[in-house]
C-alpha cells in the first residue's frame, strides 16, 4: 500500500494537492483507487449527416471558410461544415481566438455533444483534433473521474499514469485456487485496466476482479464480525403490553395486513429468547415508522430504554417530533424523550447524557452521536436505525463494549430483491412491508426527452402557484467538458432565469458542509424554498409532504432502483404528486428501462426488472444500490459476482475461519486493514 504524499508526483505542488484533497484524494494510495465514474469511447469520426443528437460524435471537416464570431453578452463563435452528405453548425461560447486558430483549407476532426434545435443539429463546444492527433487516440477509451471545481480528468488520469508506471503496485492478496475458480485477473492488471483499458474486455476483466474483491472482504468482514458478537440469546426479554393496542386502536387509520404481520414479528423477537436482528423493508411511504414507534413503546413499558438513529440531523429531527407527537396523542407522559445530534450545545448535550445515564430518558433519538463515547445509558434494549443501510455488527460491538447487547431493527426504503438481501445481511431476519396505505394516492409518472422542458417548468410553475413544491435532480455537481449531462449550479441559474423572482431556489449537494445541508433542508421543509436543485443527496432524506413534483434530469445516468428512491420524495402528502423522467441520450434501450418505472410504483417490482435487464456485462451504467461500502461494485448490476463472492466467502471460512493457512496469510493482511479502514470510517 502506498501511503505517500501526492507530491511525489510530478506537477503536483501544494495548490495541485489542495485540489485533489477536496475529492478525497490525500495519498497515493487512495489515487490509485479513485475509479473512473465512467469511459469516453473516441469513436471513428462520421460524416456531417451522419451525425446522432444527444450524443458525442466526432467529425472530420474542412475548414472552407473562416468561422464568424457575434459578439455580446454570450458571444458565439459559428463554424459551418460541409461535405457530401449534407452541412453541419458548429458552436463555441467565448472563444473567438478561434478565428485566427483555424486555418482555411485545413482539416481538422471536432469532437463534442450533437443538440437538436428546430430540428437541425448543432455540433456544440467541440474539442479540435489534427487528423495525427485523433488517430493516435481512435478506438480508446479515456477514464472520466468525479471531479471537483478546478481539478479535471485529464489532471487526475496524469497522475494515475505515473503511479501505474511503477509496476507491482500492490501484493496480490486473492488466494489463486479462487482467482482461478471465478475467472479473476490479478490485481495489478486490474488496477491497470480500469483506469486505461486497453479494450472493452479487459475492462470487464478489470471491473469484475475490483467489484468482485469490495464483495468478497465485505462479506468475510461480516462473518468475522458476527463471529465477534457472541451470545444471541435475548437479554432483554419483554412481555407482550397493552398499550401497543390501545395505540393501534386509536390509530386515525387502519394498519395494513403487512404492518400488522410485520407487527406481530417484531413483537415475536422482542418476546423470544434469542435477540431481535431484524430488517424492515419497504417502499417510502409504507408506514415503517409506526412500527418503530410500537416496538419502542413496548420497550418502554416493560422498562427499557431505546434508541433511533438516523442518518441525517433533519431526519432525525423530523423522527423525533413524529414520536413527540405520538406520545402526546396516546397521553404517555413519562418517556422523555430526547433528541441528541452533533448540534447539540455543550450544555444541551450534557443534559441529555444525564437523562439517558440515569434512565430518565427512555426514547432517544439522534444520528451517529448516539453511539459516541461519551453516551451511556441505564437499560438500552432496542436499537432502531432508519435508512443506514449496513448499521449492524460493528455498531452493536460497540454498544457491547458499554454493556449491552440490545435488540437491533434496521428500517429500509431501498427496494432489494429477497436473494440479495439475504447475502447483505447475512446476519438478520427479513421482513418486508408490500402494501402502502390506501389513502396513498400513486404517482403519475412520464418519461420524456429534453424538448419537454419548457412545458414541464409550466407545469411546476402551476404547481407552485397552488402553494406546492418541486425537486430537480441532476448529476452532478458543476458543468463537465467529459459529460454531457445537467449539473446543479448550471441548472439552478437557468431557473432563476425562467421562473418569477418570488420563487425561491436552492441547491444541495454532497461536499456542501454539514450544517449548509442542514439549513437548506430545513429551509426547503419549511417552504422557504420553493424548488430544490440536488444531487442524490435527496435519496433518503426530509420528509416534505408539500412537495408534489420531482423533475429528473438525465435519468439514464441512474439505476431504476435509486430512480426510485429518488420518486418517493414525492407522493407523501394527501395532493397528487407527479414525477418526470428527463432521458437525455434518446437510445431505445433506455427508454425501454425507464418504461418499467412509467408504469408501476411498486420498488421491489422495479428492482427485479432491473436484475433482468443489466446483466454483469453492463459495464457503463451509473451506480444503482448507493450503499455506501463499494466504490465500484453495484448489487444489482453485480448481482451474480455478489453471488459468487458469497459462496467462496463462505467456503473460505469453513475451510480456515482464522485464515491462518499460508496461503491466506495475505488475505488476512488485506481483511485486517479493511476491518480496521471501517472502524474508522464510523468514528468508532
Amino acid at each position: 500500500m502506498r501511503e505517500e504524499s501526492l507530491k511525489t508526483l510530478k506537477g503536483i505542488g501544494d495548490k495541485t494537492e489542495r485540489l485533489f484533497q477536496k475529492a478525497g484524494i490525500c495519498n497515493l494510495n487512495q489515487l490509485l483507487h479513485y475509479y473512473p465514474r465512467d469511459y469516453d469511447h473516441y469513436a471513428e469520426p462520421v460524416a456531417c449527416g451522419a451525425v446522432r443528437a444527444h450524443e458525442k460524435n466526432a467529425v472530420t471537416g474542412c475548414v472552407v471558410l473562416p468561422p464568424e464570431v457575434k459578439s455580446g453578452k454570450h458571444a458565439m463563435t459559428i463554424l459551418h461544415l460541409r461535405d457530401e452528405t449534407g452541412s453541419l453548425q458548429v458552436n463555441w461560447f467565448h472563444m473567438p481566438f478561434l478565428r485566427s486558430v483555424l486555418k482555411r483549407g485545413s482539416v481538422y476532426v471536432f469532437r463534442g455533444m450533437v443538440s437538436e434545435k428546430q430540428g437541425r443539429k448543432i455540433l456544440e463546444q467541440p474539442e479540435i483534433f489534427t487528423p495525427a492527433q485523433y488517430e493516435k487516440l481512435r478506438g480508446k477509451l479515456q477514464p472520466v473521474y468525479a471531479l471537483t471545481a478546478g481539478l479535471t480528468s485529464r489532471m487526475v488520469g496524469k497522475a494515475v499514469g505515473q503511479l501505474l508506471e511503477k509496476k507491482e503496485l500492490e501484493q496480490e492478496f486473492l488466494p489463486e485456487d479462487i482467482r482461478e475458480e471465478y475467472g479473476l485477473c490479478e490485481i495489478n492488471y486490474a488496477l491497470e485496466n480500469i483506469h486505461f483499458p486497453g479494450s472493452g474486455e479487459a475492462l470487464k476483466r478489470a471491473r469484475n476482479r475490483l467489484a468482485f474483491d469490495e464483495f468478497f472482504l465485505f462479506l468475510l468482514g461480516l462473518f468475522r464480525l458476527r463471529e465477534q458478537t457472541g451470545s444471541e440469546s435475548n437479554m432483554y426479554p419483554m412481555q407482550a403490553v397493552w398499550k401497543t393496542e390501545d395505540i393501534i386502536e386509536n390509530l386515525p387509520f387502519q394498519l395494513t395486513g403487512g404492518q400488522m404481520r410485520v407487527w406481530n414479528e417484531i413483537e415475536r423477537d422482542l418476546k423470544g429468547h434469542t435477540r431481535m436482528n431484524r430488517l424492515i423493508q419497504g417502499d417510502v411511504g409504507s408506514g415503517k415508522t409506526i412500527l418503530a414507534f410500537l416496538a419502542m413503546v413496548m420497550a418502554k413499558e416493560n422498562g427499557y430504554q431505546s434508541a433511533l438513529m438516523a442518518p441525517t440531523e433533519v431526519l432525525a429531527a423530523q423522527h423525533f417530533e413524529t414520536i413527540r407527537r405520538l406520545l402526546e396523542e396516546n397521553r404517555i407522559f413519562d418517556a422523555e424523550p430526547v433528541l441528541l445530534t452533533g448540534s447539540c450545545t455543550a450544555a444541551e448535550k450534557r443534559k441529555i447524557y444525564e437523562k439517558t445515564a440515569s434512565g430518565e430518558a427512555k426514547i432517544i433519538v439522534g444520528t451517529h452521536a448516539l453511539i459516541q463515547e461519551k453516551v451511556e445509558y441505564a437499560r438500552l434494549a432496542l436499537v432502531i436505525t432508519d435508512e443506514q443501510h449496513r448499521f449492524g455488527v460493528r455498531q452493536r460491538m460497540r454498544l457491547k463494549g458499554k454493556g449491552f447487547e440490545p435488540h437491533v431493527m434496521v428500517m429500509s426504503a431501498t427496494p432489494i430483491p429477497r436473494t440479495l438481501a439475504m447475502i447483505l445481511y447475512g446476519d438478520l431476519d427479513i421482513s418486508v412491508l408490500d402494501e402502502l396505505p390506501k389513502k396513498r394516492l400513486p404517482i403519475k409518472n412520464c418519461v420524456v426527452d429534453p424538448s419537454y422542458r419548457p412545458r414541464a417548468y409550466r407545469f411546476m410553475q402551476r404547481e407552485i402557484q397552488n402553494g406546492h413544491q418541486i425537486y430537480v435532480i441532476c448529476p452532478l455537481v458543476e458543468e463537465s467538458q467529459e459529460l454531457a449531462c445537467e449539473d446543479v449550479i448550471s441548472c439552478s441559474r437557468r431557473l432563476r432565469e425562467i421562473f418569477p423572482e418570488d420563487v425561491q431556489i436552492g441547491v444541495l449537494y454532497g461536499q456542501m458542509k454539514p450544517q449548509e445541508k442542514t439549513a437548506v433542508m430545513e429551509a426547503f421543509a419549511g417552504n422557504q424554498i420553493q424548488i430544490l436543485v440536488s444531487t442524490t443527496v435527496v435519496e433518503v432524506g426530509v420528509d416534505v409532504p408539500n412537495a408534489t413534483v420531482i423533475l429528473v434530469e438525465n435519468a439514464e445516468r441512474f439505476g431504476l432502483a435509486q430512480l426510485h428512491q429518488l420518486r418517493g420524495r414525492v407522493g407523501r402528502g394527501d395532493a397528487q404528486s407527479y414525477c418526470i423522467f428527463i432521458q437525455g441520450d434518446g437510445k431505445e434501450e433506455t427508454s425501454k428501462r425507464l418504461q418499467i418505472l412509467n408504469h408501476s410504483n411498486d420498488g421491489f417490482y422495479i428492482a427485479e426488472e432491473d436484475l433482468k435487464l443489466r446483466g454483469p456485462g453492463d459495464l457503463f451504467g451509473v451506480r444503482q444500490s448507493g450503499l455506501a461500502e463499494f466504490k465500484i461494485a453495484d448489487i444489482y448490476r453485480d448481482a451474480e459476482l455478489l453471488k459468487a463472492a458469497s459462496r467462496a466467502a463462505r467456503d473460505l471460512t469453513e475451510l480456515d475461519p482464522d485464515l491462518s493457512l499460508p496461503q491466506n496469510c495475505s488475505l488476512k493482511v488485506r481483511l485486517d486493514a479493511y476491518m480496521e479502514r471501517q472502524i474508522d470510517d464510523i468514528g468508532l
